[in-house]
């Protein structure tokens, strides 16, 4: 352990496993108290391994500080209610990585599958088809969902933990983001062989925004707010369960070594960013072309 952020209190969403659970350690390892939040206290399914239980383990286990807090960043009360046990726990947040996501890509019909009777359909929803795209195959409570941890959630636990931030006189609020967020850019489209993900691209594309106008009114208070995006695929137990097929797999240690950079800018230099994790950790920190 080295001590860059020795006397921080992180919060990390999402952190029961892959990215989350790794930025949850890097943080750690840097001296920071760390509250580790996320839905699991129990492992799912084989496909979907790790519980907050077994990050703060592994954390303490190295030697650092940290606490378990489950919580459903879709119900609102749980939103007050973690930042105010953290607080308690850990000690006022100077740290906040808004890193929980989900993603419902829509499927077309099995093959053999049948459609529901129509008397099972609302007047306004089509009947499946053979080449049902997922923009059409995400229902619109699928697609709602999206925004409601990537961006809702990550709005409000960015106005709970900045009083914190405010009073303590710094801050750094790291939203993680995807290049899903810039496909499938403009048209018209020559390759139509790859895929979309309409309700994650677009949450993450409203999350950029958030951190940009969010860094607008904190710039002036210490606190840096900066959106963090893979810039190469990370093969997370999340990502492996819909896909697997990659050409170039990222690391999620050096993703999570991103993350603290992230955490020790300067404001005044660094803030309002889209980056991608390879050009935090080469030092040039230029944003992505709009």
């Amino acid at each position: 352990m080295t001590a860059r952020l020795e006397g921080h209190s992180a919060i990390v969403t999402g952190a029961s496993r892959g990215l989350g659970r790794e930025i949850a350690l890097a943080l750690a390892a840097e001296g920071a108290a760390v509250a580790v939040v996320a839905r699991t206290e129990q492992v799912w399914n084989d496909k979907l391994p790790g519980t907050i239980g077994e990050t703060v383990a592994q954390i303490e286990a190295a030697g650092g500080r940290a606490v378990a807090i489950r919580a459903d960043l879709t119900e609102r009360e749980d939103l007050p209610r973690l930042v105010a046990e953290a607080r308690e726990a850990l000690g006022p947040t100077t740290i906040l990585v808004n890193n929980a996501a989900f993603t419902a890509p829509g499927r077309p019909p099995k093959v053999g599958e049948q459609p529901r009777p129509k008397a099972q359909r609302s007047a306004k929803t089509p009947a499946p088809s053979a080449d049902w795209p997922p923009f059409v195959g995400t229902p619109v409570h699928a697609f709602r969902r999206h925004f409601e941890i990537a961006v809702f959630a990550a709005y409000e636990l960015m106005q709970l933990v900045a009083p914190d931030m405010i009073e303590a006189g710094r801050g750094a609020i790291i939203n993680i983001s995807s290049v899903a967020s810039r496909i499938p850019g403009s048209g018209p489209y020559e390759d139509l062989s790859g895929g979309i993900l309409p309700g994650y691209g677009g949450s993450k594309a409203a999350l950029e925004h958030l951190t940009s106008s969010a860094a607008y009114e904190l710039q002036r208070r210490n606190i840096s707010v900066n959106a963090l995006s893979p810039s190469q695929a990370m093969m997370t137990p999340g990502l492996s369960y819909y896909r697997t097929d990659f050409d170039d797999i990222g690391s999620e240690a050096d993703f999570a070594e991103a993350v603290v950079r992230l955490a020790l800018v300067d404001p005044a230099q660094v803030t309002g960013r889209t980056v991608g994790h390879r050009e935090v950790l080469d030092g040039t920190f230029t944003p992505f072309a709009p």
